[in-house]
């Protein structure tokens, strides 16, 4: 199991995870919850939420990239770091953010050649990037953008991982061996954050009213004693540069390999998308403008949930319905397990954008489908990354189509998100529209 865990743990769960309310077990890191049923997910997450702290392992996990970044800040520390962020991430400001995600898409667009293969996951994150480089740092990010992929790649493939040690709750001064590797690369993407703050730092001395009033600038604006600590700034820069813009990369190539697994599907949002594009100039209106291209990343989103788990700990033991929660229980909220469970959706290893359709998409239970999470650690991009996703998919599939080829083969990995083991190399084809 262990073996498995390091792998892959999305290999783990066997068919009674897929069909069971919850299961209750003792494993090798103490007792195991697995939450299924929406009404318990609720219990956990919201209506006892006060009850239910971030998970030892997880914490163990991804506190070493991270530290008390948003994804892994608790208490204090989570609420002064959430009311710091909420003013950059307002639906005033995610509008304004649209002309930034059209251009960094276009010009990224400009470099595919007509019948190339290309791994389409590479691509999707360096648009991703590059988006998330205009509009949450105004283009000002130090480091070299054409290693950034790799670097990622290298960051999770070696820090994101569950270790053996882990799983067995050892202290955290034993070295983790799996992690070694990973600290050349965490000590870079450090150093990336360090020159990005102090790039910015010298233009708000040398020029504060032209700095742009951007996420990295109301971040540093936060710092005091009453607000964010300088390590606090560093370790949330860290989190949307590393981990914000990584889970909307996975989403669109998943997006897009589905697409062209169903063609069937991707023609009717293609012409959803020549429409719209023909007559309305503004991105931040495609979103709403567009439900048949929603619906394949929503759907998109439940069979490949970016964040495939989530993790939570009772502080004290408690009892729901007829399952009794012990202490120091490891409770996960899968949602790789709950978006495919058999008792909750209809054929729910099948493609099927039909579920997210207006009329369809109300009659899913909230707590049945949880790409964003739920509560109050819900993604605070959520509206950021389908704002995002929307107008790369229009400008992406107005130009192109993506289809599979031989070596199409994507193998879901469970690292710091769902990952296509091997990539996922495609032909891009203009599109010859009438």
């Amino acid at each position: 199991m262990i073996r498995i865990v390091y792998r892959n743990p999305l290999e783990l769960w066997g068919e009674p995870s897929y069909n069971e309310p919850w299961i209750s077990v003792t494993g090798v890191g103490g007792p195991l919850v697995i939450a299924n049923d929406p009404a318990l997910i609720r219990h956990v997450l919201v209506d006892n939420a006060k009850n239910y702290r971030m998970a030892t392992v997880r914490q163990k996990i991804l506190r070493p990239i991270l530290r008390d970044g948003l994804l892994t800040a608790e208490g204090e520390v989570w609420r002064r770091s959430r009311k710091a962020m909420a003013p950059v991430f307002t639906p005033r400001n995610i509008f304004g953010f649209a002309p930034a995600m059209l251009k960094r898409t276009l010009e990224f667009a400009e470099g595919y050649v007509d019948g190339s293969v290309r791994d389409i996951a590479h691509d999707m994150t360096m648009l991703t990037y590059e988006i998330l480089a205009e509009t949450l740092f105004s283009g000002e990010i130090a480091g070299e953008k054409g290693t950034f992929a790799q670097d990622i790649d290298r960051l999770l493939e070696t820090m994101g991982r569950v270790d053996p040690l882990d799983l067995l709750r050892a202290p955290d001064w034993l070295p983790r061996l799996t992690r070694i590797r990973g600290r050349k690369t965490m000590a870079y993407f450090r150093g990336i954050v360090s020159e990005t703050v102090r790039m910015r730092e010298d233009r708000l001395r040398r020029d504060p009213e032209g700095a742009p009033q951007d996420f990295l600038t109301l971040l540093l604006k936060a710092e005091g004693p009453q607000g964010l600590t300088r390590g606090e700034i560093e370790d949330n820069i860290i989190t949307f540069i590393g981990a914000g813009h990584e889970t909307t990369a996975r989403a669109l190539g998943w997006t897009l390999y589905c697409l062209a697994e169903a063609p069937w599907e991707r023609e009717p949002v293609e012409q959803e998308i020549d429409a719209v594009l023909a007559d309305e100039p503004d991105p931040a209106k495609w979103l709403e403008r567009l439900p048949l291209t929603r619906a394949v990343f929503e759907e998109a989103l439940r069979l490949y949930p970016p964040a495939p788990s989530i993790n939570r700990e009772p502080i004290e033991p408690e009892t729901f319905k007829s399952l009794y929660i012990p202490p120091r229980a490891a409770v996960l909220v899968m949602p790789w397990v709950v978006h495919r469970h058999r008792k909750l959706w209809v054929e729910p290893d099948a493609f099927i954008p039909a579920r997210f359709h207006p009329g369809n998409r109300e009659t899913i239970d909230r707590f049945q489908y949880l790409p964003f999470g739920a509560g109050p650690r819900i993604c605070i991009g959520a509206s950021f990354a389908m704002q995002e996703a929307i107008i790369a998919l229009a400008v992406l599939l107005s130009r192109f189509r993506f289809d599979t080829v031989t070596e199409t083969r994507p193998w879901p990995v469970q690292k710091l998100t769902t990952q296509p083991e091997g990539g996922l190399p495609m032909r891009v084809t203009r599109r010859k529209r009438q």
